[in-house]
């Protein structure tokens, strides 16, 4: 079965096709083209789903013809969605159904933040994992049980992802700055007191930021080394905690944050300490992709006929403890 996912939810408009044999799947194209704003500026929703349309037809294109395939050939189309940016969701969404309706193609909605999940397992192998989801969007540690994704903890402001970009931004990176503060942090050791913040199971994170935004008028890079280290041993409590009530023996960090490798060495000795298996989803597919839009829009094809044109909307805070997955 030959599926096509179209991811456009924020700064990313990707198509990706996907082969599903059984259980099985194998990636044959993901192509990607990122909107970037200037330096020091964030995600203007207006020019992203203008860039978007630029440049969906190229990618669609680029994307088909790396998979040496034509769309005549595809069994399902699957579109994110939500949650997300309103105006770029509406690009993946009208790209979608204008390809779904012209060539008579089942459609499938999908929730993006599961997409992130459904693609890490396939991706890892990890089967009944406890699942970080860390990115721009989200900021959530998750269990599942009785066909729903459950939320065991999240933050209670902006997520891990909005933290980093928001100071990235403050001291003149363009977002998404994460990879920026990573490198930077590297190049120091010295630790400045930051505010630390853990609420139960849930995360604060924007007195944090208001704070190393004051501390880095004196320096950058001592700033981004306070800043990680603060915020990832916060999620290390909650994962720990979390961990120790489910007694989940898997963990699987998901979302493009799962590209920090700082963020993975915590987390790594954390499920030593619990006897657990720590799962990473590839970099290459940590941030938003059509191959995780496409991979939930196959399974979900196991249980459902597809939708109606009329029922292809896009649902910007669409959270995925409210979706039941029944495959």
């Amino acid at each position: 079965m030959l599926g096509l996912g179209i991811e456009s939810t924020a700064h990313t408009f990707s198509c990706a096709i996907i082969e599903k044999k059984g259980k099985k799947g194998k990636i044959l194209s993901d192509v990607r083209k990122i909107y970037r704003p200037a330096d020091g500026e964030g995600i203007h929703p207006r020019e992203a789903s203008r860039h978007h349309i630029e440049n969906s037809s190229s990618v669609l294109f680029e994307c088909l013809k790396e998979a040496n395939i034509t769309i005549k050939d595809l069994n399902l189309i699957s579109y994110a969605a939500g949650p997300g940016l309103g105006p770029c969701l509406r690009v993946g969404a009208v790209v979608a159904r204008s390809l779904a309706s012209f060539y008579k193609i089942p459609i499938y909605p999908v929730n993006h933040a599961i997409g992130h999940i459904e693609l890490g397992k396939l991706l890892t192998g990890a089967t009944n994992p406890l699942v970080l989801l860390v990115s721009g969007g989200h900021t959530m540690l998750l269990a599942f049980l009785n066909k729903q994704w459950r939320v065991f903890g999240e933050t209670l402001d902006i997520t891990l992802g909005q933290l980093l970009d928001q100071f990235g931004r403050s001291i003149g990176f363009a977002s998404p700055c994460g990879k920026n503060i990573e490198e930077l942090a590297s190049l120091s050791s010295n630790y400045v007191t930051l505010p630390y913040s853990v609420k139960g199971n849930d995360v604060s994170f924007s007195g944090l930021l208001s704070a190393t935004k004051s501390i880095a008028k004196k320096s950058k890079i001592d700033a981004c080394y306070s800043l990680q280290e603060t915020a990832f041993a916060m999620i290390s409590e909650v994962v720990e905690r979390a961990l120790s009530f489910t007694g989940k023996k898997e963990l699987l960090i998901v979302g493009g944050v799962a590209a920090n490798k700082r963020l993975s060495d915590m987390l790594q000795d954390v499920c030593k300490r619990h006897g657990s298996k720590f799962f990473a989803i590839p970099i290459q597919y940590a941030g938003d992709c059509g191959s995780q839009i496409c991979w939930t829009g196959l399974l979900e094809s196991e249980v459902k006929q597809g939708a109606l044109l009329k029922d292809t909307l896009v649902i910007q805070s669409w959270r995925l403890d409210s979706v039941k997955v029944d495959y």
